[in-house]
């Protein structure tokens, strides 16, 4: 279990020194062979109920240090402030962006006013983009991950307001911000993966002393100091289909080396998406493989990896998402087949699996508890 999206539609674009406490990460040669795809089980019956709701564009999912269930969300469509323009349009302020708290059965925004934004198309209003992640290190330090969704240099046409996006902020209890790190400056400066200069960073985890993100647009996972430094630990290539990698979680496993899940580029192609296994210094190995648009997804305490796919439609995003078991032996079980854009997915001390559902709308967005 980790102590610690409306993904996705917005990464349609992407694709064209700690404490001693920190866990070691273990040599490569230790690493579980590659799970190659197995034929999945039929999916398992599971009770399901709502117990957040009326959320926008949920996301990312995290226990807070007092033990409550937080939901990262993105924000709605609704333009307040300057426009930039983008290879799909415009990105234009919306401020909309919140952080909702789960607390002894009472739900509560406790951060409103993040930094969010909508994509404006010929069309109309597209996908809206802000919090990602979050993630918790101590009381009061709450660690999110703001997207952006285009070229980091496009930021300069909103102000002021341009330094809130492609960044990690942290998050305090009075609902206050502040900018840790500029992770679509470090693409902009390094592009570590090569190809266009895009950035959208997605996944967030905050151990002592340092924070691990994923940036789905540069194809990389980053390491930020306390100071604020971010640095390389690894870039993923591309598929076997050559789309973009667009890696979504990072999440600390229980050998001790650091695990990343992929969304994939376009046209998504289905069993293109894998979870790495990271060891920094060492080349990324594929863990298991053969899943579709991964969005999160979380260890239980028996070693099974819980994971959501956005889509189970053999291309692009053709519904339902899916809840997926993964046993340490490799077998599969489908335990959710009919969920709506699934974004992100928490083991629960109770035994019970957490999911944002209808990640890609505002305000019935929703989170449910699902015990296999």
């Amino acid at each position: 279990m980790r102590s610690t999206f409306t993904l996705p539609l917005a990464l349609v674009a992407l694709a064209a020194a700690c404490a001693d406490s920190t866990p070691t990460a273990l040599d490569q040669s230790t690493a579980t062979p590659t799970a190659v795809a197995k034929k999945d089980a039929p999916a398992a019956q599971a009770s399901v109920s709502v117990v957040m709701s009326n959320l926008d564009n949920p996301r990312g999912l995290a226990w807070g240090p007092e033990g409550a269930l937080y939901v990262a969300e993105a924000g709605t469509p609704t333009v307040k402030g300057p426009c930039a323009p983008v290879p799909r349009g415009e990105n234009c302020y919306s401020g909309t962006g919140a952080i909702t708290r789960l607390w002894k059965g009472t739900q509560e925004r406790v951060a409103t006013g993040l930094p969010s934004h909508v994509l404006v198309t010929p069309t109309g209003l597209g996908d809206v983009t802000g919090p990602h992640d979050i993630s918790f290190q101590g009381k009061g330090n709450a660690y999110v991950t703001i997207g952006w969704g285009g070229p980091p240099a496009a930021r300069t046409a909103l102000g002021a307001l341009g330094q809130w996006f492609g960044a990690t902020i942290r998050v305090t209890p009075n609902g206050s911000f502040d900018v840790v790190a500029d992770i679509a400056g470090f693409e902009q400066a390094n592009n570590p993966a090569g190809g266009p200069l895009d950035s959208n960073p997605y996944g967030v985890l905050a151990e002592p002393g340092r924070q691990f993100v994923t940036d789905a647009g540069g194809n990389s996972i980053l390491e930020v100091t306390a100071n604020g430094s971010v640095s390389l630990v690894a870039t993923l290539p591309p598929t076997v289909t050559n789309a973009d990698a667009v890696p979504t979680e990072v999440v600390r496993g229980p050998d001790g080396a650091l695990y990343v899940s992929q969304l994939t580029g376009v046209p998504f192609v289905a069993g293109n998406a894998s979870i790495w296994r990271i060891v920094p210094g060492a080349a990324p190995q594929i863990y298991v493989t053969g899943f579709k648009t991964i969005t999160d997804f979380d260890w239980g305490p028996d070693g099974s990896l819980y994971l959501v796919q956005y889509a189970s439609a053999p291309t692009f995003f053709g519904q339902p998402g899916l809840l997926i078991r993964v046993a340490p032996n490799g077998a599969r079980t489908t335990i959710n087949s009919s969920l709506t854009n699934p974004t992100g997915v928490l083991v629960g001390p109770d035994g019970a699996i957490y999911v944002s559902n209808k990640g890609n709308a505002a305000g019935v967005g929703e989170v449910l508890r699902i015990v296999p």
